[in-house]
């Protein structure tokens, strides 16, 4: 197979943080040998994640089995996941926010056996719904866990418990009409009905419009990650795979002053 050298758009931020955790893991374990360094798996790792490269290609690239590539790749991910931040931590960073933005995004799956569950009638095809929180400049600063692809924006959202986390922590949100009927401190664009809506709804309308487009990077940057282009691996670990998403994006956002 022939071989040839590869970018990965990303710093060393992000090289650094998985490499610490792959030899902390190696310390608490064991002085065990290993096919590969600690830097070289973490590279492994981002190259499969940001670029979307197949166990395959990673294998032949870094002179791996592919099952050694695949419990290296599952190793750093689940690391990467255990540092990302949870819910209450995620509303301590938003109490401090101007505003924060929800949104929801479908990350497309292979089609699986029990198929019906993820199968979204919004987006005609299979997938699982993930939640995104994003700040007034657009930077991702949460993500859910997956949920099948049929569960509707506002149900994923109550079922996280994001709704009253953002009530309670008293934080502004909008949001699109797919959360319409939501309550507590998000909102959502006036939706019309049987009447037409007045020059002011329009209005408000527009701008609410205007500040939600912002959300849209977030999700963007998530999906920036080629390996969420579409998901080849069991569905449930599609969390795990977002949350590692936001411990690296979260290093990388780092790099730039507020």
């Amino acid at each position: 197979m022939l071989a040839y050298p590869a970018s990965i758009p990303l710093s060393t931020r992000s090289l650094t943080r998985l490499t610490d955790l792959i030899r902390a893991r190696r310390v608490s374990l064991g002085g065990r040998w290993r096919r590969l360094p600690a830097q070289r798996q973490a590279l492994m790792a981002l190259a499969h994640l940001r670029n979307g490269d197949t166990l395959t290609r990673l294998a032949a690239g870094f002179g791996v089995s592919v099952t050694t590539a695949w419990r290296y790749l599952r190793e750093a991910v689940d690391l990467l996941a255990t540092c990302a931040p949870d819910l209450t931590e995620a509303m301590h960073t938003a109490a401090r926010l101007a505003f924060a933005i929800l949104d929801g995004t479908l990350i497309p799956i292979d089609r699986v056996a029990d198929q019906r569950p993820y199968y979204s009638g919004k987006h005609k095809r299979h997938g699982v719904n993930v939640q995104v929180l994003a700040d007034p400049a657009g930077r991702l600063k949460w993500a859910s866990a997956a949920l099948p692809g049929s569960t509707h924006d506002l149900t994923a959202a109550r079922t996280h418990g994001l709704i009253d986390a953002l009530t309670t922590a008293n934080v502004m949100t909008f949001a699109d009409k797919g959360y319409q009927g939501a309550g507590g401190t998000v909102w959502t664009p006036f939706k019309r009905r049987r009447t037409r809506l007045s020059r002011r709804q329009k209005t408000v309308n527009r701008h609410h419009a205007k500040i939600r487009a912002l959300g849209e990077r977030a999700v963007a940057t998530l999906k920036s990650w080629k390996i969420l282009t579409k998901l080849r691996c069991c569905p449930r670990r599609a969390t795990a795979i977002v949350q590692a998403i936001l411990v690296l994006q979260a290093a990388e956002d780092a790099r730039y002053p507020r």
